[in-house]
C-alpha cells in the first residue's frame, strides 16, 4: 500500500498548475522570511525546492549593468542610490524575465518621476510562461528603474527604487 500512495503523491505534485506551485513557493518564501530562516531545501516526490535568502549567499561581482551566472542569464546590479536610507527599493518576488511594460510597443508602466500608489503595477516577471503584474509595496516617486526591459531577474533583484510619500 505504500507504493500506492507514493503514486498518488507523485500524481498530485505533477498535476499542480503553474499558479498553485507558484502560491506553494510564495508561501514557503514568507515562512522563511517571518522564521528568519536562511535556507531551505526541500523534497517531495518529484518535486524539489532550494530555497536561499539574499543574505546568506555570496555577494556576487557585477560588472557594467549587469552580473551574468553560469548560464548566461543577466542579473540587475545594486543601484547607488540603494544606499541611500530615505529611498525604498522594490524587488522582485521571484525568479523570471522583467518587463517594464504591459506589450512590446506599449508605454512602460513607471518611468523616473512618477508617482504611485500602493498596489500600482511597476512591471511584469514571467515566470513559467505566466505573466504576473508587480506592484508597489507602499505609494511614493520612482527615483529610478533599476531592472531594464526582458530582463532576467531573480529572487530579491532589485527593480525599482522610489522615494516614498511618508519621508
Amino acid at each position: 500500500m505504500a507504493d500506492d500512495s507514493a503514486v498518488q503523491r507523485d500524481l498530485a505534485i505533477q498535476n499542480l498548475s503553474s499558479e498553485e506551485l507558484s502560491d506553494f513557493i510564495r508561501s514557503l518564501i514568507t515562512m522563511m522570511r517571518s522564521g528568519g530562516i536562511e535556507s531551505l531545501d526541500m523534497a517531495y516526490g518529484q518535486l524539489s525546492v532550494s530555497l536561499r535568502s539574499k543574505t546568506e549567499t555570496v555577494q556576487p561581482s557585477f560588472t557594467g549593468n549587469g552580473s551574468s551566472d553560469a548560464s548566461g542569464a543577466q542579473f540587475a546590479a545594486p543601484s547607488p542610490a540603494i544606499e541611500d536610507e530615505a529611498i525604498h527599493v522594490v524587488s522582485a518576488p521571484m525568479i523570471g524575465t522583467f518587463y517594464v511594460a504591459p506589450a512590446p510597443n506599449e508605454p512602460a508602466f513607471v518611468q523616473i518621476g512618477d508617482r504611485v500608489e500602493e498596489g500600482q503595477t511597476i512591471g511584469i516577471i514571467e515566470a513559467m510562461k505566466i505573466m504576473n503584474e508587480i506592484a508597489a509595496d507602499r505609494a511614493g516617486t520612482i527615483v529610478e528603474v533599476i531592472a531594464g526591459n526582458a530582463q532576467a531577474v531573480e529572487y530579491g533583484s532589485p527593480l525599482v527604487v522610489l522615494k516614498p510619500d511618508d519621508q
